[in-house]
Order: C-alpha cells, then sequence, then structure tokens
C-alpha cells in the first residue's frame, strides 16, 4: 500500500504549529508533504496552476487551501481541521460552549438542558451528597435522568458529532490533519472528515466509570481547570487524534 492510499507519511522536518502547515502547501512545489496531501485530495500535481494555504480562526477549519488547476476557470478550496499531537495518548478539545449556546443549537429539552447543566456545574447538584460540591458526575443522576439523557444523545448522535467536529457553513472541515509535534521523525495523517465522524463518533452512547459521558470514541464532560473561573463550567468534547495513526 503507498503513501498515497495509507495517507500518512514520517516527516523529517516535524511540526510546530498551523502556520508549518500552511508554508507547507504554499511551497507545494518543492515540498514533499503538501504533494502527497494534494494528491490524497484526488488532484493531479501535472494540473494545479496555483496553490494558495491561508490560516483561519473562529471555525472547524484550521486551514483553507485555494487550488487553482490549469485551464479551469474555478477555484477549488479545501478546508482543514489540524490537530497537532505531541503525545501518543494526548486528548484534544473539539468544541466546548455553554449549556445554552447548545440548547440553542440543538434544540435541547429543558429536562435534558437541566441535566447537563447540573453536570457541569451551572446548576448545582440536586443530591444529599455528591462526591463535588460543584456540580454532579453522570453515574450520580437518577436511573431515569440517566435513560433521558442517553436517550436524547443517541437520537441526536449524527448531528452532535458533525457539528462538534465537521461543523457547518463555507468553513466547515472537511479533512482532518493530525500532524506530530516533535522536531524531528514527526509523522502525519490527513483523512476526510467523513472518515475522522465515523471513526471517532460511530459508536456507543455510554456513561464511563468516571462519571463522564462518551459518544464512541469522543468524550463529553464538565470543562473544569481555569483557576477555577466560571468558564470552567462550559461543557466540552474531546478526542485523541493521535488514533488514527494506530487505525491505518
Amino acid at each position: 500500500m503507498n503513501l498515497v492510499e495509507r495517507g500518512s507519511q514520517t516527516a523529517k522536518d516535524g511540526f510546530r504549529n498551523e502556520d508549518d502547515i500552511v508554508e507547507k502547501f504554499n511551497d507545494w512545489k518543492k515540498d514533499k508533504d503538501a504533494q502527497v496531501w494534494l494528491s490524497l485530495m484526488k488532484y493531479q500535481l501535472s494540473e494545479i496552476e496555483y496553490v494558495e494555504a491561508v490560516k483561519i480562526s473562529g471555525y472547524k477549519a484550521d486551514v483553507q487551501v485555494q487550488i487553482t488547476i490549469k485551464l479551469k476557470k474555478a477555484i477549488d478550496v479545501e478546508n482543514l481541521q489540524v490537530k497537532l499531537v505531541s503525545n501518543p495518548k494526548g486528548f484534544n478539545q473539539i468544541d466546548k460552549r455553554w449549556v445554552d449556546k447548545y440548547t440553542e443549537m440543538w434544540n435541547i429539552p429543558i429536562q435534558v438542558a437541566s441535566i447537563l447543566k447540573r453536570y457541569s456545574g451551572e446548576e448545582k447538584p440536586t443530591i444529599k451528597k455528591p462526591k463535588d460540591k460543584r456540580r454532579m458526575f453522570a453515574n450520580e443522576f437518577s436511573e431515569t435522568e440517566q435513560i433521558v439523557i442517553l436517550k436524547w444523545l443517541k437520537k441526536n448522535q449524527s448531528l452532535i458529532v458533525s457539528d462538534i467536529l465537521k461543523g457547518q457553513g463555507k468553513f466547515a472541515a472537511e479533512w482532518m490533519l493530525v500532524a506530530q509535534k516533535v522536531e524531528k521523525n514527526a509523522r502525519w495523517i490527513l483523512k476526510p472528515m467523513n472518515y475522522c465522524m465515523n471513526y471517532f463518533g460511530n459508536g456507543e452512547i455510554e456513561i464511563t466509570t468516571r462519571g463522564n459521558f462518551k459518544i464512541g470514541r469522543i468524550t463529553m464532560q464538565r470543562k473544569g481547570g481555569d483557576g477555577g473561573r466560571v468558564t470552567s463550567k462550559m461543557l466540552q468534547f474531546k478526542i485523541n487524534p493521535a488514533e488514527l495513526f494506530d487505525n491505518e
């Protein structure tokens, strides 16, 4: 199986940030990694006239690559989500918002929103002796409430996974590029976002032994940290992007 079919490779020069990815695309005529990335995106290098990559922020995509094809008037656009990892077991936040924002996005029922707010700590626990006086863990809710939240997550699984990984609109991410952030002998893997949504988001909805929620390989949890600031009460979703290296 060749490198293009596998979608991964060792990169001797390493990656430090999204700027490195942009620079490599813009130097595509000389950069071997960028040439493989463009080939993975089904472009014939001999047909490319011009490539311009830019870094974008505030969207699911981190890098937008504009490709001009010879003899064509249109410019193709590819949106990449870049995940830089330095640890094979490093978890990476893919989305975080206040419960009210998710309620607006996904039309969350009042009962489910209340469960999520008690879980994140926006609302006080409704049991006598919670493990953490600031919030409730998923396995501390009543059996009825656990059934309600799990049923709602299952019903909306595809929508949730798509919104937190791919996003919506013209800056929705179509590709995920995972790059190990080391000085030498780094490696990368480039996969279509639909593949990533299926890999990370297609699986059982469950409550973990630690009292968090799992949607396939995606963890949903209270953000925490932030020096105890109010933003610690946000809801966040996390994945381990490095898992893609092990799933070739």
